[in-house]
């Protein structure tokens, strides 16, 4: 069995140099999709949107109602 090789980014240069897998500077997709009804989107509070947001990589920014427009589309299913 052949070994593989991590290749890790790297961040800077020279001495200083700072490798990503260390800070948590990537994304990573979460392991479950949300599952959230077009009711409790609506009533969600802001800071929970935020979070749901951010957790997938998608933008944080607009008002409450951009935010909750967004997050209806990216992942409300049409029924």
């Amino acid at each position: 069995m052949e070994s593989v090789a991590r290749s890790t980014a790297t961040v800077g240069g020279g001495a200083g140099e700072n490798r990503l897998e260390h800070c948590g500077q990537y994304f990573q997709m979460p392991v479950h999709y949300p599952r959230y009804s077009q009711a409790e989107y609506e009533t969600m509070p802001e800071w929970k949107l935020d979070c749901l947001l951010a957790e997938y990589g998608l933008p944080v920014s607009g008002d409450v109602q951009q935010k909750r427009k967004f997050a209806m589309g990216a992942f409300l299913w049409p029924r």
